[in-house]
C-alpha cells in the first residue's frame, strides 16, 4: 500500500511538471493577476520594508498560491505574474520535485526579486532555476531589512496554511509566458 501511495505522488508531481500553462483561460490569468496584487499587499503588510523592494527591484515574480505536498517524494506547483519595472509582462509557472524525509502539505506565497535586467532576462528565457545556495526567507516584520541579493535574486515566502515536515533536496523550476 505504501508503495502505491509513493507511485501515486510521483505521478501527480510529473503531471504538475508537464501541464502546460499556455492553455490557461483569460479568466484564470485574470484571477492569478488579481491574487498576485493581493499577495503583494500581504507581503508589505507583514513587512512594510518590502514596499521598497517592490519599488526598487528591476523585476519580480509573485506566486500567490503555491501548493506543496509530499510523503518521501514531494512536489509543489503554482502560477504567478511577472513584473518588469512594476509593469506586468507575463505569466509564470513554478514546479518543484523533491525527495527526502518529508510528510504533509502546505500552501504558501512566494516572491522572487530580480536585481537587474540580466537575472530577469534569464528568467524570461526559461534559463532560471534555483541553485542550492539560494534560499527563501520567511516573511516576518523587519525580515527584509538584513537580506541581500544572492546571485542577483532574493526570495521570500509567506505561509498560508498547512503543516509539512521536511528535510529534503530538490529545486524549483520556472516557465515564463509573455502576455
Amino acid at each position: 500500500m505504501k508503495k502505491l501511495n509513493v507511485i501515486w505522488i510521483v505521478m501527480i508531481a510529473c503531471a504538475i511538471n508537464i501541464s502546460p500553462m499556455v492553455g490557461q483561460s483569460r479568466a484564470k490569468k485574470n484571477k492569478i493577476i488579481a491574487d498576485s496584487k493581493t499577495a503583494k499587499i500581504e507581503f508589505i503588510k507583514a513587512d512594510p520594508l518590502m514596499g521598497g523592494l517592490f519599488e526598487e527591484a528591476y523585476g519580480y515574480v509573485l506566486f500567490p498560491n503555491v501548493g506543496k505536498a509530499g510523503f518521501i517524494i514531494g512536489g509543489a506547483a503554482g502560477n504567478g505574474a511577472v513584473y518588469e519595472r512594476n509593469n506586468l509582462v507575463g505569466m509564470a509557472k513554478l514546479s518543484q520535485l523533491s525527495i527526502g524525509f518529508q510528510a504533509g502539505g502546505q500552501a504558501y506565497r512566494e516572491v522572487i526579486f530580480f536585481e537587474s535586467e540580466t537575472e530577469l532576462e534569464r528568467f524570461k528565457n526559461n534559463q532560471f532555476e534555483f541553485a542550492a545556495q539560494i534560499s527563501a526567507v520567511a516573511v516576518t516584520a523587519g525580515a527584509s531589512a538584513n537580506i541581500k541579493y544572492a546571485e542577483g535574486v532574493m526570495v521570500y515566502t509567506m505561509q498560508k496554511g498547512g503543516l509539512m515536515y521536511e528535510a529534503s533536496v530538490g529545486g524549483q523550476r520556472f516557465e515564463f509566458n509573455k502576455l
